[in-house]
């Protein structure tokens, strides 16, 4: 595929977004020769630093947070050649003359912003550039999450960019899309006529989608005190997923085909009551427990949190869709921070055979399951049911596990690899149109309007736990469990 030339203006560029994802991305696709020998980086920020010292800053972060294998000095000297700074303030709008004056003036050169900031500047930086003549006919603009705090912040968000961008060269990310295993789901569903005939309710009995961290806020106790479990993940994370697990055949992978689908999916979410939301959602607040061996405060105790805050750390909740293929068939969503273990993972629990002949031990369900994870390792696991060795005809299960990593046999790149490079290509397939975002916001809202009305607190857990007793009632009013407690 031919290198595009292209600039690259890295708001936030001295960031914790920028120094954990998006130069070690970048690093990635310049060491395996994606990045054209013209293609440049130019990082901004406040802070008023020279090129050398960005590039220094840029060195010991990168050094920091790639593994020790994958560091290798002299490729990091060469990428950081293709790296600049040029401070600037978002705010008044100092410096962004200076940005101007680095972009190469060339038409069909590819322009990207990528706003690694906080929402609230998403709408200056924008007017900025557009005042000191900086959006070129081939300039394209990346908004991260949460775009807003609910959907009248982001139709002002969206309606202020889109007077400055049209709607084809603004890229909503949410980067668990450019996870290589949801790109395998895409290829499991659409390249495969094994599981088609399945996958509805007449075969599958409920899906169970879960996000779970074991880390705390991690020094940003301020940003998730006006967030929470359910914007900061719910709300984009989730229900992308769920979006993809039960999304009709689009026609083709072009990206408003695509996109179609997924909002029929988020059009067919059946709304939440005020009844509803107390009898099929659960938010949490972790108290102090362990993790990893090592005593961790609760949330109320970590630094920038107010003692009497109300925030949720965890949501668990139970959503249907009002469609032909899935009615009936409940979607689990389940997110949290401080819980158990690190994982993300799509469970497709199956039906039981409709007339069982054969018997499996006491105790062990014998239904299929297909699980699919997201983290820390890519794969798939089919469970399935077989003859226990010897004399007779009983049942035990067995697995059938499939992980990308050792399939390939090849590094798996990291979301924002594929997603930067996407949008250097102009391929917006793993993108949120705006009418998705809306609709995202549609159903999340009585949801957040109901627990801002409520005087109940959220359901302490402990952490290192799986989260609130509260949770396991939640599935087990269904006769249901989560699937690491089966």
């Amino acid at each position: 595929m031919p290198r595009r030339s292209f600039d690259l203006v890295l708001f936030g560029g001295t960031g914790d977004l920028a120094s954990r994802k998006l130069l070690p991305a970048l690093y990635f696709r310049y060491r395996d020769g994606e990045l054209a020998p013209d293609a440049r980086v130019i990082a901004t920020a406040r802070q008023a630093l020279s090129t050398d010292q960005f590039r220094a800053m840029a060195r010991e972060r990168l050094q920091l947070n790639l593994d020790a294998h994958d560091f290798d000095a002299a490729t990091c000297d060469g990428f950081l050649q293709h790296v600049q700074y040029v401070a600037s303030d978002a705010g008044d709008g100092s410096g962004f003359d200076a940005l101007r004056s680095e972009l190469v003036d060339e038409p069909q050169r590819t322009r990207v912003f990528f706003l690694a900031t906080s929402p609230a500047l998403f709408t200056g930086i924008c007017k900025h550039l557009a005042k000191v003549g900086a959006v070129s006919p081939a300039a394209r603009v990346v908004l991260e999450k949460p775009l807003g705090r609910d959907l009248a912040s982001s139709h002002e968000i969206n309606e202020a960019v889109g007077r400055i961008f049209s709607e084809d060269r603004i890229y909503r990310i949410d980067h668990y899309l450019g996870k290589e295993s949801v790109q395998n789901l895409l290829a499991l569903r659409f390249g495969n006529t094994m599981f088609e005939p399945l996958w509805s309710r007449a075969w599958v009995r409920d899906v169970q989608i879960t996000i779970a961290e074991e880390v705390g806020v991690e020094g940003r106790g301020e940003f998730y005190d006006q967030t929470g479990a359910l914007r900061d993940m719910v709300q984009n994370h989730l229900l992308q997923l769920l979006c993809i697990v039960a999304m009709e055949p689009p026609t083709s992978v072009e990206s408003d085909s695509v996109r179609d689908a997924k909002l029929q999916v988020l059009r067919a979410l059946k709304p939440f009551s005020e009844t509803d939301v107390r009898e099929r959602t659960v938010r949490g607040q972790y108290r102090a427990g362990a993790s990893g061996g090592q005593p961790v405060p609760g949330f109320l105790e970590e630094p920038g949190i107010p003692r009497d805050s109300r925030t949720e750390t965890f949501v668990a909740l139970k959503a249907e869709l009002g469609n032909w293929r899935w009615a009936g068939v409940p979607f689990y969503l389940r997110t949290g921070k401080r819980l158990q273990d690190r994982i993300a993972e799509i469970v497709v629990n199956f039906r039981n055979v409709p007339h069982p002949i054969l018997q499996a031990p006491g105790g062990i369900s014998a239904h299929n399951r297909l699980v699919i994870r997201l983290q820390p390792d890519d794969g798939l696991t089919l469970h399935l049911m077989a003859k226990t060795p010897g004399d007779g005809m009983r049942l035990q299960p067995i697995s059938l596990d499939l992980s990308f990593q050792d399939a390939h046999r090849a590094r798996m790149l990291d979301a924002y690899e594929r997603l930067i490079m996407d949008v250097i290509r102009g391929r917006l397939t793993l993108f949120m149109r705006r009418d998705e975002l809306d609709a995202a916001w549609t159903w999340v809202e009585p949801i957040m309007k109901a627990w801002t009305a409520s005087d109940d607190a959220p359901k302490p857990y402990t952490a290192g736990s799986w989260g609130p007793a509260a949770s396991s009632a939640l599935i087990g009013r269904d006769n249901r469990a989560w699937h690491e407690e089966v």
